[in-house]
């Protein structure tokens, strides 16, 4: 439900990157699987475009995405913006079924959130990928919630972290506290926003990022 918003070279030329993990040092605890792989995409496609360091933004998981990169290979990742992430995953007791049956019956506060999903995914694809997605969440959320926030202190690069004064999967308190736990993070709430920050208030969104990363 969220995704790679996008990546773009810090400087002009190459630099090569390490195909290997840099965080495999005896004792380390590694992001779940799903991010920790997804990373290495990631790296690659660096690679591949020569894009590396990058400045990379990113919605939701894929918010989540951005730090765990900055973890595993922190010369690859100049900056960070994101919306909608706080390093780590924990829900209410119902949530993890309510995400996964957002698009066919959703409940009240969630009722945006599944005409959004269903407007822009179709109701298909927002179906499976909303029930593929709630089965990660309560998987990771099992298995102790953490995605990188335990790590957030070797997070050296800049990096903006937004949220929705209403979001309910990463609260504003949340944020701030993992932005507090970074190196060089800045915390902004996004006053009336929920989780979709960049439809709720697309053109505050598009201005805060772009105004942000011209000085970085």
């Amino acid at each position: 439900m969220g995704d790679w918003v996008g990546c773009g070279p810090s400087r002009p030329g190459r630099a090569r990157m390490r195909s290997e993990v840099a965080d495999n040092h005896p004792g380390r605890r590694r992001p779940p699987w799903r991010f920790s792989s997804t990373a290495l995409a990631g790296f690659a496609l660096l690679d591949e475009l020569g894009a590396s360091p990058a400045h990379i933004v990113g919605f939701s998981d894929g918010g989540e995405y951005a730090l765990v990169m900055a973890e595993l290979q922190p010369a690859a990742v100049r900056s960070i913006v994101a919306w909608g992430a706080m390093g780590m995953l924990e829900a209410p007791p119902g949530m993890v079924e309510a995400l996964g049956n957002v698009v066919d019956n959703p409940i009240p506060p969630l009722q945006e959130f599944s005409n959004y999903l269903k407007s822009a995914y179709g109701e298909e694809n927002a179906r499976a990928m909303t029930r593929s997605w709630a089965k990660a969440f309560g998987e990771i959320i099992d298995g102790g919630g953490d995605i990188s926030r335990k790590r957030a202190g070797e997070i050296a690069c800049p990096a903006l972290l937004i949220t929705g004064e209403q979001d309910f999967i990463a609260p504003p308190t949340a944020v701030s506290e993992l932005a507090g736990a970074m190196q060089k993070a800045e915390f902004i709430e996004a006053k009336g926003a929920t989780h979709m920050v960049h439809h709720d208030s697309p053109d505050w969104l598009a201005k805060m990022i772009v105004d942000w990363l011209a000085k970085r």
